[in-house]
């Protein structure tokens, strides 16, 4: 363990020492003198967040569209899942924190199985994101920050390949916690994130063996052993849609959300259509 920490410690100045990739003295926060904030984030594990991303946001050639909708103040981007491990949230994560207006930090949901597995609750929380609860999100969105939100869940993250860019059921979570803080909407639809790992089949008795929601077998994974982890450069492509205000009572029948709910999809999947229509 002790051989651990110091490859992690010395991994971590050296990308500590790079050129900074933004200035985080530019996103609004509401730090300590320690650099922490009440949910746990860190300006160091921000930075060092951010310089991984970056190479992983130019192995994939992301390109954004429609970045500069993102309003200031409080405002819930919801986004279509996909890609087994959360890659998508993290691209949308270095695009808001580089390219968004003022630069934001996207304080993303994360799964409830998250926490079982070592070291990653912690890491989640130093950069930034909270366990999926209402209560956390309520809170985020009063203190006025950017929260990003995967509807679909793992329904979404660990479709199989002949299910992509199809959207799963949404959650509606999302809507009554956006009509009761007054929040706008900002659909974000992820094209290109499906074949970083396509999933051919899903092995449910192992993922049930080690608590995990499924456990994706690709055409590298888990032949390829270690290699089999590396992610396909698929392009991908982020695209960020005008705000979206909803009006009436966050209290109300599971019929009248789910209506609301169901506008949010069609922006998503209408775009992520017109975007397979035309890519390259």
């Amino acid at each position: 363990m002790k051989i651990l920490d110091m490859v992690s410690q010395k991994i971590t100045e050296k990308l500590l020492l790079e050129k900074e990739v933004v200035n985080l003295d530019n996103i609004p926060n509401q730090l300590n003198f320690l650099g922490y904030d009440n949910w746990g984030m860190n300006r160091e594990a921000v930075a060092v967040a951010l310089k991984f991303i970056k190479y992983l946001y130019q192995y994939f050639r992301v390109e954004t569209e429609g970045i500069e909708n993102i309003p200031s103040g409080r405002v819930l981007l919801v986004a279509n899942h996909s890609g087994q491990l959360p890659i998508d949230g993290a691209l949308i994560y270095y695009a808001m924190a580089t390219q968004a207006q003022p630069p934001r930090i996207a304080r993303a949901m994360f799964e409830r199985f998250v926490p079982r597995v070592p070291f990653v609750s912690t890491m989640m929380s130093r950069c930034g994101h909270v366990i999926g609860d209402p209560i956390n999100c309520k809170k985020l969105l009063l203190n006025n920050e950017a929260v990003l939100v995967f509807p679909e869940g793992v329904r979404g993250s660990g479709k199989l390949y002949w299910q992509r860019y199809k959207l799963q059921r949404f959650g509606t979570g999302f809507m009554r916690l956006a009509l009761e803080t007054q929040t706008p909407i900002i659909p974000v639809s992820v094209v290109g994130a499906e074949e970083i790992y396509p999933a051919l089949y899903n092995f449910k008795f192992l993922a049930k063996l080690l608590k995990l929601p499924y456990f994706p077998i690709t055409p590298t994974w888990p032949l390829l052993g270690p290699l089999g982890v590396v992610p396909y450069p698929s392009k991908v492509s982020l695209h960020f849609g005008a705000p979206l205000i909803f009006e009436g009572d966050f209290d109300g029948t599971e019929e009248h959300i789910s209506e609301l709910v169901d506008v949010v999809i069609r922006k998503i999947q209408t775009k992520i259509n017109n975007v397979l229509e035309t890519r390259n």
